[in-house]
């Protein structure tokens, strides 16, 4: 089985953007982490994968690990 990575919202590391990445690869660079967030969200939605939001300083914010509550609700059904 391969190993599911997720999608992570990280300061940009020269502007000061947003970046949205997945397993190394920068997806897309956005002018607010509100909308790096739902651009990630999206990214994650469409992949089953969960999003990890960090702060200005790289430390976790936020993580979202809707994939694991997702599958879940599979097992159940």
């Amino acid at each position: 089985m391969s190993k599911r990575y997720d999608v992570h919202v990280v300061p940009h590391p020269t502007r000061p953007h947003w970046r949205v990445t997945h397993a190394g690869l920068a997806l897309s660079t956005h002018l607010t982490q509100r909308r790096a967030v739902l651009a990630g969200k999206r990214v994650a939605r469409r992949n089953r994968l969960g999003v990890v939001t960090h702060a200005r300083n790289g430390r976790i914010r936020s993580n979202d690990s809707s994939r694991d509550e997702r599958a879940a609700r599979e097992r159940e059904h």
